[in-house]
């Protein structure tokens, strides 16, 4: 929907006009994936596609939350004391983004909220995180709350790990609260030190490739792989005094790998420690303009998270293995956690529409179903529209 006809929806749900209008993209993971929460460094981007919100005070004590991509509505008395989650709602997203406003002292009153996507819903592009950075980011703004745009990332993952239930770590956040177009963001997860890189890919387009199959991170087997790199990190630190599993080198890693005496942490530990080396080569990539070199990097990232980390699923693979059979695609990989959600592909901007055709021919005769094709614009971060 148009902005126009957003302000009439608003106007037609809550009969006043709107106030404010505030924008948070989505992201796409270039590589680094799974590593987040291990301390490593990733290399995300804001992309064109995210979330529009439009508010309006009340003077009823009261949050209403009204979105296009959902039928439920909900309406919430104004809590000094906080919320909790309630079922399993979307509005439990900027409910929990008040809840921790006013964990800072940031008091605010009653509004009127319409919120409308374009991210696929689990489609691993981060809905959750646009949402979550949009809704901190405007009542920062309404209500002068001082934070800076690395604040609210880390007020937006608090409320993905502490209210939500998912133990995942700053990436989503930090992507769509600091974007910046033609930008991929090198950031360092343990220690939030970041740069940008010039994402310059020639004659060369990022395609993303929506599986069509939906994933529930909080159901999923997220919080398991979560479990599984702090076990491993318990083991290895009898011989190495470090905080997370990046830390240790590959060398230093296949001399002690004996130490985890399970052949799943094993491979866990291995990804987490490989994939951390491929972000820093990737950077290498970009900077020296070797675009080939950057695509292979992404072939052995999917590699590493199908086999070691077992995340990606047969339907992320399809299109991973078409990718490799199509001359002129030059990298790909899944992005995002997996279990379903999107890949993301280098394709040249020439073969763009016969790669789309071909790639949705082979992907349904293969899965029963056809996936979603578009190509990504690298885009800015939160930002207000009006």
């Amino acid at each position: 929907m148009t902005i126009a006809e957003l302000q009439k929806e608003f106007e037609k749900i809550y009969n006043k006009p709107t106030e404010h209008i505030f924008f948070c993209p989505g992201r796409v993971n270039l590589i680094g994936e799974h590593i987040d929460y291990n301390g490593g460094q990733v290399m995300p981007c804001a992309i064109s596609l995210g979330t529009t919100l439009l508010v309006a005070k009340n003077n009823e004590s009261v949050f209403r939350f009204h979105a296009t991509d959902f039928e439920e509505t909900a309406t919430v008395a104004i809590n000094k004391k906080g919320y909790t989650k309630s079922g399993s709602g979307w509005f439990n997203y900027p409910v929990g983004v008040i809840h921790e406003m006013q964990q800072k002292n940031i008091t605010i009153t009653g509004l009127d909220f319409l919120f409308s996507g374009n991210l696929p819903i689990g489609s691993g592009l981060s809905s959750s995180a646009s949402v979550e950075v949009l809704t901190a980011h405007a009542l920062n703004q309404l209500f002068a709350g001082g934070l800076t745009n690395v604040e609210l990332a880390v007020l937006g993952k608090k409320v993905e790990n502490g209210f939500m239930g998912l133990n995942s770590g700053i990436m989503d956040q930090f992507a769509v609260a600091m974007g910046k177009a033609g930008q991929a963001v090198l950031l360092n997860t343990d220690t939030l030190d970041y740069e940008y890189i010039p994402f310059e890919i020639g004659d060369h387009v990022l395609a993303i490739i929506n599986s069509n199959k939906p994933r529930k991170l909080v159901e999923s087997k997220y919080n398991e792989r979560f479990s599984e790199c702090r076990a491993a990190l318990e083991k290895l630190r009898q011989q190495f005094p470090v905080n997370h599993l990046v830390e240790i080198s590959i060398d230093q890693f296949s001399q002690h790998k004996g130490l985890l005496n399970d052949p799943v942490l094993e491979k866990r530990a291995l990804h987490v420690i490989s994939e951390n080396n491929r972000v820093k080569q990737a950077k290498d990539a970009l900077i020296n303009g070797a675009i080939k070199t950057f695509g292979e990097l992404m072939y052995a990232s999917h590699d590493s998270l199908q086999h070691l980390y077992e995340v990606s699923g047969p339907e992320l693979d399809a299109i991973v293995d078409f990718c490799r059979t199509y001359q002129n695609c030059i990298g790909a990989r899944m992005t995002g956690a997996g279990f379903g959600g999107c890949a993301i592909a280098l394709i040249k901007k020439d073969s763009f529409d016969d790669f789309s055709e071909k790639i949705t021919a082979a992907y349904e005769a293969k899965i029963g179903y056809p996936p979603g094709v578009f190509s990504s614009v690298i885009a800015e971060g939160v930002r207000t529209v009006a």
